[in-house]
């Protein structure tokens, strides 16, 4: 392989796609999901017509594609194409495939992320046609969504004196009209805007002297000011989106430096989760003549996500709870005061379990491959239908679910799964018939 970057063929791996039951169905009009969290970086599908319940064995499996590579990424959908990143052999490798699970191309992004807990992290990024993905180790590409044809490229940690972190980079890379947002994590540049035209720096971020967290970056568009909000190893921070100047940091100290959460943001405030007891807390961001300084409002050792991600719902907080690696369960919040609702065991797992929502309903994945769909409820865990991924996938399942099209996709390991989760009239009835309602 030559130029990192370029679209290769893999007639070694190369994956067969599977169509498991019957004709693959044609995919419902969706909002595109371009990136990490969707479009708004916010976990919330704006998919409807969704089934409240599942059949026993949960919904119709269409396809499931095997050949994605080693890795925890979860899949951007856009333009009728599925994106995601693995580790194949020695290499990181970006994969796109079609609604059918047929994969299109597959194009290298540096060497494989090998150490411990080996696999892709960072989820491809697609705007304008472009794709952007970052590294285990700093390699950023630009690729040529259609094609996989590299664009241009760069190792982030060499160009701006970046460092490393004990589990590898994570970021799933923003982007921001003209800009690409990246996160070397510095003693002096923190966080850096590239035009993702050209790779070219735009602006730098001095003055967070973190290292970089395990966070992807969100924008926050508040009382006139535009600020990218991210988590660095030891701190939150907000950063003027057109500059890059330091507007506000925050402490948010985790052991081990494990700050990996997109932090969540409704009306003015930001919450941050933090693992190893650190639990959720609420700031408030006061705006004031083009600067920003933030306050708390709330925090509670609750809630301690460690890199499942955690969704806001009807004005209450839902995640699983690490319970300082002792104690783990599913826990719910209320935004407002940072009360607990509810604290529950919830889904069989070892560690760290996902979730997303659409439709009203939230989609739960566990470590150990159990799926569970529930309302989200402050006042009871309630969950109406569950099922188990198939057999096959390597390691534990901790890429973020995703429903977009109708599908519930999922990813655990080698393989993706698309499910059909759509509510139609012969899925009503036949559920009808199976005493399900």
């Amino acid at each position: 392989m030559s130029d990192p970057g370029d679209a290769v063929n893999w007639p070694k791996y190369i994956c067969r796609a599977m169509v498991v039951v019957g004709l693959v169905a044609s995919c419902a009009p969706a909002e595109d999901w371009p990136q990490f969290h969707g479009p708004r970086r916010d976990n919330r599908s704006a998919d409807t017509g969704l089934l409240k319940q599942w059949p026993d064995g949960g919904p119709k499996l269409i396809w499931r594609t095997e050949g994605i590579g080693k890795g925890y990424a979860t899949v951007a959908i856009t333009g009728g194409k599925i994106y995601t990143a693995g580790n194949i052999g020695d290499d990181t490798v970006v994969t796109a495939m079609d609604t059918s699970g047929k994969i299109l191309w597959q194009a290298r992004n540096g060497l494989a992320y090998d150490r411990s807990f080996p696999g892709a992290r960072a989820t491809p990024t697609i705007a304008d046609g472009k794709l952007y993905h970052l590294n285990g180790d700093g390699d950023i590409v630009c690729l040529d969504a259609a094609t996989g044809k590299r664009v241009w490229g760069l190792n982030m940690l060499e160009k701006f004196d970046g460092r490393n972190i004990r589990w590898g980079l994570a970021e799933s890379l923003l982007v921001d009209g003209d800009r690409v947002i990246c996160t070397p994590g510095g003693e002096k540049i923190g966080v850096a805007a590239l035009n993702k035209e050209t790779g070219r720096t735009v602006w730098t971020c001095t003055g967070p002297g973190d290292r970089p967290g395990y966070v992807s970056p969100r924008i926050v568009d508040y009382a006139g000011l535009r600020q990218i909000v991210t988590i660095m190893s030891a701190s939150a921070v907000g950063i003027a989106a057109e500059s890059g100047k330091l507007l506000w940091k925050y402490k948010h100290k985790v052991a081990y430096d494990v700050n990996v959460n997109t932090p969540t943001y409704h009306d003015g405030h930001i919450a941050l989760f933090g693992t190893w007891g650190r639990g959720a807390t609420l700031l408030k961001l006061n705006v004031r003549g083009g600067g920003c300084d933030v306050e708390e409002v709330w925090r509670t050792e609750e809630l301690d996500n460690e890199h499942g991600g955690v969704v806001l719902v009807g004005g209450y907080l839902y995640g699983q709870a690490d319970g300082n690696h002792r104690d783990r369960h599913w826990a719910c919040l209320d935004w407002r005061t940072g009360k607990t609702m509810y604290s529950v065991k919830g889904l069989p797992g070892k560690r760290s379990g996902t979730l997303t929502c659409a439709d009203g309903m939230l989609y739960l994945l566990s470590d150990m491959g159990t799926v569970a769909l529930m309302p989200p409820d402050p006042g009871d865990f309630r969950i109406i239908s569950r099922f188990t991924l198939p057999a096959g996938g390597e390691g534990p399942a901790w890429a973020h679910p995703v429903v977009n099209g109708g599908r519930l996709y999922l990813r655990h390991g080698n393989f993706l799964y698309a499910y059909d989760v759509r509510s139609t009239t012969k899925q009503r009835r036949l559920l009808r018939a199976a005493g399900g309602g």
